[in-house]
């Protein structure tokens, strides 16, 4: 291994390793382990060290809860609660400013980390020269406990403190801090697009890419953290009793209490309460407070098909599927059975000829379209009027994964964009998945970080998202423009949601 070049940080030296042309640093800590009193704390600037670190080896990801996804993705290991570090892959440590992509990864706020295969960031940097960090953030219980007397959003303010470590460093990596774009995928995307609406971040980047963003609830909720605490013996609020109860201990209370709720895909979240998390992003687009933010968002044809391949949802599900979304859009929408059977029968006769109006393909695209794309519509909705690089797309390229089930699934796009198909991650996902598709893919999302705008030449002329053409890019096996994509089905859910 060829070492790189001391960097001077702004909390001591570290050294990392050079290969195929890149700088790598791994496992650099921003900030203090949140770890004795510091547990359930908001992060704190780490501490000047002497000498200088070895940042050679990936650091800890967060604990990980259980998901029933870890089926597909596996468990990430090391973990431990020491594990605010981020990476770094750059071009050269020279006085170029380039841009800079900080990835946020997904996993439901209980599983996953900055550490996987799957975001290695050497094809994406070299590609498109560029500056590539990912980052890990507390996750679960020690992120997203919510309770009186426990600081909320920590495993957001998590995300804070690295940005503002990114954007005090990064010049010295080969960075440009004044062109910071975040991207994430699931929770990461939810989280890139609640880091719009959190003051603190306000400056810390310029540019957003969300990737398949769930939707938001805009109600605070301390029922699954309650329940936890239960399990643990703790009463509510008794944090220096809680900081004394070992991690394991923790995640298994948590794990216990997520395994009766599977319907909750993300229990424990990033919450709209307070300071830390003021306001439903829609409604911070919506009055152009994001105004000075480029804006890429987009979603899978088959988001919902990767839930509906795993226990116990996939059990739920296929005995009668119609049934159950009515149910659904109740329980979470507070959607009416009439309203329901409406959109049902309008997805059948919107998609009869063109798509499978078999009930569970129903089923799935109206939860789908729930979970993701409309919310996505109406923030690219309430965004474009104050920012013209607004930019929509949707990934179709079909896995032929577990029998070719899973669609164009929710996390299948990732390795596309990164450039890693040989990932060990999703392998069996992307088996005769086209390069060429990926580097269409990569090429957009580096095209944004420089400018603000994803066209390139090897795509057809993308334009700005707005209510008239309504454009979205296609990903899939040919790269194409539509207009006015789904239009009968997004009109149906006018009035539905809330938000």
């Amino acid at each position: 291994m060829e070492k790189s070049n001391i960097i001077e940080t702004k909390s001591g030296k570290i050294q990392g390793y050079k290969e195929e042309g890149l700088g790598i640093f791994k496992g650099i800590p921003f900030a203090e382990p949140p770890i004795g009193k510091l547990r359930f704390s908001p992060p704190v600037s780490k501490q000047p060290w002497d000498g200088v670190l070895n940042t050679t080896e990936y650091g800890p990801c967060s604990f990980q809860g259980h998901t029933e996804l870890e089926e597909f993705l596996g468990k990430l290991e090391p973990e431990g609660e020491d594990c605010l570090s981020l990476n770094i892959w750059t071009p050269a440590l020279d006085g170029e400013k380039r841009p800079v992509m900080v990835w946020i990864h997904g996993g439901a706020f209980s599983i996953g980390g900055g550490t996987d295969p799957m975001y290695d960031g050497s094809a994406l940097a070299l590609r498109g020269d560029i500056v590539i960090v990912t980052i890990n953030y507390r996750l679960g219980s020690f992120g997203f406990l919510y309770s009186k007397g426990i600081p909320s959003n920590v495993g957001s303010q998590d995300q804070i403190m690295a940005l503002k470590w990114v954007n005090e460093n990064i010049e010295s990596f080969g960075g440009d801090p004044e062109n910071i774009t975040i991207f994430g995928e699931s929770a990461g995307a939810y989280s890139v697009l609640a880091l719009c609406t959190m003051s603190k971040a306000k400056g810390l980047f310029h540019r957003v890419i969300a990737q398949s963003a769930p939707y938001i609830d805009t109600k605070a909720s301390d029922k699954t953290s309650r329940k936890i605490l239960r399990k643990l013996h703790i009463k509510g609020g008794d944090i220096d009793s809680l900081r004394e109860v070992p991690p394991e201990k923790i995640i298994d209370a948590q794990n216990q209490v997520v395994a009766t709720i599977p319907t909750d895909i993300m229990a424990l979240r990033p919450l709209i309460i307070g300071d830390t998390f003021p306001k439903h992003p829609l409604k911070a687009f919506q009055s152009g407070e994001c105004a000075n933010i480029d804006l890429m968002i987009g979603t899978n044809l088959d988001e919902f098909k990767l839930f509906t391949a795993v226990e116990p949802i996939k059990s739920m599900i296929k005995s009668d599927p119609e049934k159950l979304v009515v149910g659904f859009l109740d329980l979470l929408a507070g959607i009416e059975t009439t309203k329901s059977e409406e959109l049902i029968k309008t997805y059948k006769e919107a998609r009869n000829g063109k798509y499978s109006t078999e009930p569970l393909e129903i089923s799935t695209a109206i939860v789908n379209d729930f979970a993701f794309r409309i919310r996505a519509i109406r923030l690219l909705e309430a965004q474009k009027p104050h920012q013209s690089n607004t930019y929509n797309y949707m990934f179709t390229w079909p896995s032929s994964g577990l029998d070719g089930i899973l669609g164009a699934c929710h996390s299948l796009e990732i390795p596309f964009v990164f450039g890693t198909l040989d990932s060990p991650t999703l392998k069996e996902f992307v088996i005769g998945a086209p390069k060429e598709l990926s580097e269409k893919m990569m090429d957009a999302w580096i095209n944004f970080a420089k400018t603000g705008n994803p066209n390139h030449g090897s795509i057809p002329e993308w334009s700005a998202y707005d209510t008239e053409t309504r454009e979205t890019m296609i990903f899939g096996e040919d790269c194409k423009v539509e207009k006015a994509l789904f239009d009968k089905e997004r009109a149906a859910w006018d009035g539905l949601l809330e938000i």
